[in-house]
């Protein structure tokens, strides 16, 4: 990676430090995320049973 001039260098910190486009985000949730993710492969799960269950392949 290459270095910026000096007055470059300096645009570039002056933007990074003025809080543009800043987002307050909340903190991330592992365990929410692996919940769902259950969640969501126990429907599918479950929707796959009841069609094999109905075409009588189980």
């Amino acid at each position: 990676m290459g270095k910026l001039y000096p007055e470059d260098q300096q645009r570039v910190d002056e933007y990074n430090s003025s809080n543009v486009n800043s987002v307050e985000r909340k903190e991330f949730r592992p365990w929410l995320l692996l919940g769902v993710l259950l969640g969501v492969l126990g429907v599918l799960t479950a929707i796959a049973f009841w069609i094999a269950y109905s075409h009588g392949v189980v």
